[in-house]
């Protein structure tokens, strides 16, 4: 076929029908999965309506409310005979067409669609296709290369060599589950780059082979919409940091200040101060409202550091479960989106009548490389949790799952954990004597005050162990004080 196939209605001019399915995966490029910090193991899919294809050279409209809309250029197949449980080998000879496609998706919607994607990714002309298509007969599937612009400006570029999964594969895979039909179309995932376009704002998608054809470019215009969400009919759009950094690529894309780290020095400082010292420090700023109560640690000994990831579930409610709780709720999504040295802290509002993690998803946080994870709620699989060696601090054990005291609700909200508030990028410190929330920007200030108090009680208690009384010493008076500063000079204990 040379290009076009006109059907009654534009929107399908570039296919060779309307599409009875459009399959699209979650994340398959490596480089994309390397600007997110996770990779998957196996491909996901999700799906997207036919009502959704638009033609090249139409507009996209960005919903009143929303500020969040995303495009991501991507290969197209286009199914030519019916494929059911087809072996890898010959997976390609059951697709007919290549060609462009733009998968734009609506990030405000994104957390409510808990990765089902119907109304973020659904809306009419979310899907544009075309605007010709490829044979792929004679087509090597790893030649392939797709090109993003925006505003004439190149934002992405990459090939299909660089996916994580073969295109190959999407389609046997699909096959396993149910039959590919002629006319489906298959989303095949987007590169790094991708990116937020406003009103105004022209983005143009073009695939081609090396050396060889091309689909032509894909051109899409945003226009501002100006119909509200009925806040009567379902739940409003959103937007937070989290979905501004993913939808814009990165927190400085997105306009946000960089996010404070908590670098090995530091880390290793607090690794050295117990709880109880820092605790003393924080109290001596007038800060006695920063202790998670009730949580001790599955393995005793176990030292936590790190910086707060926050999960809140609110109470169970029946019809609140089937709508947040089953899929890709609000748990799974904090676990699977947890970080190198974070620690998630989960407002459970310390109710133990049920589990609020397990051994499946303590893995998954240590897999991820995790500091830790403190619940003011139980535990479930407690010795298996244990085994896994990530440090777990929470109010006790119990056998029944989740859903029987409470509902994932949101992720990295301010939560109440322990009696104590916690926010995003607050540093929890645990041992023995319990968990402690320290502000960032006291940080480095009450560790190091707890260090030099450590330090001090260190010497005291060898004064002390030598037979001295504790009157005058314990706490130190100004002729105990020169004392210890001089030894502290000589490096010595006088």
């Amino acid at each position: 076929m040379d290009g076009t196939t006109a059907t009654a209605d534009p929107r399908f001019a570039a296919l060779p029908a309307r599409p009875g399915k459009i399959i699209a995966i979650h994340l398959s490029y490596a480089s994309r999965a390397d600007q997110r910090g996770r990779r998957p193991q196996h491909p996901s899919y999700f799906f997207k309506p036919s009502s959704s294809v638009a033609a090249s050279g139409g507009t996209i409209e960005r919903p009143a409310g929303t500020e969040l809309l995303a495009f991501e250029g991507e290969i197209a197949l286009v199914i030519g005979r019916p494929a059911r449980r087809i072996a890898l080998a010959d997976a390609w000879d059951h697709v007919a067409w290549v060609t462009a496609a733009n998968d734009f998706g609506l990030y405000d919607l994104r957390a409510n669609d808990k990765g089902s994607n119907v109304r973020s990714k659904g809306g009419d002309g979310y899907t544009p296709i075309g605007p010709s298509l490829l044979d792929a007969r004679g087509i090597d599937p790893r030649s392939l290369r797709v090109r993003t612009w925006l505003n004439g400006a190149p934002v992405q570029d990459d090939t299909s060599a660089g996916m994580i999964f073969s295109l190959e594969q999407l389609v046997a895979d699909l096959s396993q589950h149910f039959t590919l039909e002629p006319g489906d179309v298959i989303l095949t995932g987007t590169p790094a780059g991708s990116s937020v376009a406003v009103p105004g704002d022209v983005v143009e998608v073009e695939v081609d082979v090396a050396g060889g054809p091309s689909t032509g470019r894909l051109v899409t215009t945003v226009v501002q919409g100006e119909v509200p969400f009925d806040p009567e009919l379902g739940s409003l759009p959103s937007a937070d940091d989290l979905q501004r950094t993913e939808a814009w690529g990165s927190r400085e894309a997105a306009g946000l200040p960089p996010e404070w780290r908590l670098g090995e020095e530091l880390r290793a400082k607090l690794a050295a101060a117990p709880v109880a010292g820092l605790s003393q420090q924080l109290r001596r700023r007038g800060l006695n409202n920063v202790h998670i109560d009730g949580v001790r640690p599955l393995r005793p000994g176990t030292k936590l550091v790190g910086t707060a990831r926050t999960l809140r579930f609110v109470p169970n409610r029946e019809d609140l479960f089937d709508s947040h709780g089953g899929g890709y709720n609000a748990q799974k999504r904090a676990f699977d989106a947890v970080g190198d040295g974070e620690v998630i802290v989960i407002e459970a509002r310390g109710e133990t009548g049920s589990g609020t993690l397990g051994d499946v998803l303590a893995i998954r946080a240590h897999a991820r490389g995790a500091a830790g994870i403190v619940t003011d709620g139980g535990v479930r699989d407690a010795a298996a949790v244990a085994a896994v060696g990530i440090p777990v601090y929470s109010s006790g054990a119990h056998p029944a799952v989740l859903g029987r005291k409470h509902v994932p609700w949101d992720v990295d909200v301010t939560v109440a954990c322990g009696g104590t508030t916690v926010q995003p990028g607050d540093v929890i410190v645990g041992d023995d004597d319990g968990v402690l929330v320290i502000p960032p920007a006291l940080v480095e200030e009450v560790v190091d005050a707890a260090l030099a108090q450590e330090d001090e009680d260190a010497w005291i208690a060898a004064r002390v162990a030598e037979g001295h009384p504790v009157d005058g010493l314990f706490p130190m008076n100004a002729q105990w004080r020169s004392r210890f500063a001089a030894a502290r000079e000589d490096g010595g204990s006088a």
